[in-house]
């Protein structure tokens, strides 16, 4: 069973940069399509960004170009750059069994089966 944990959410002023880290265990994640999902004051919690084991990267629209999803070892990885305010919210990493074969758009919560707690992020203007 996969055991997910994130670190490394803060308080920031837009414009500036945060990196956050998902530390993964219990499985091979090389198996799963690995993702940050985010769910700010009063918003439906969404996808951010995805990778598997193919290397496949896929972002929301909202984040294209300013956030970079990453993998090393056992640490999955969110470098947000450019943040703004409405990039506040509650981040969470989740896994889900095979490989990201669609936008992210057509993902919702329910498919992924693995969840850590989360960290929060909150971006002032």
């Amino acid at each position: 069973q996969v055991q997910l944990v994130e670190s490394g959410g803060g308080s920031v002023e837009a414009g500036q940069s945060l990196t956050l880290s998902c530390t993964v265990s219990g499985a091979s994640y090389s198996r799963y399509c690995m993702g940050w999902f985010r769910q700010g004051p009063e918003k439906w919690r969404e996808v951010v960004a995805l990778i598997d084991t193919t290397g496949s990267r896929k972002y929301a629209d909202s984040v294209k170009g300013r956030f970079t999803i990453s993998k090393d070892g056992s640490v999955l990885s969110l470098q947000m750059n450019s943040l703004k305010p409405e990039d506040t919210g509650m981040y969470q990493c989740a896994a889900a069994l095979g490989l990201c074969v669609h936008d992210t758009r057509f993902y919702t919560p329910k498919d992924f089966g693995y969840w850590g707690l989360g960290t929060q992020v909150t971006v002032s203007s």
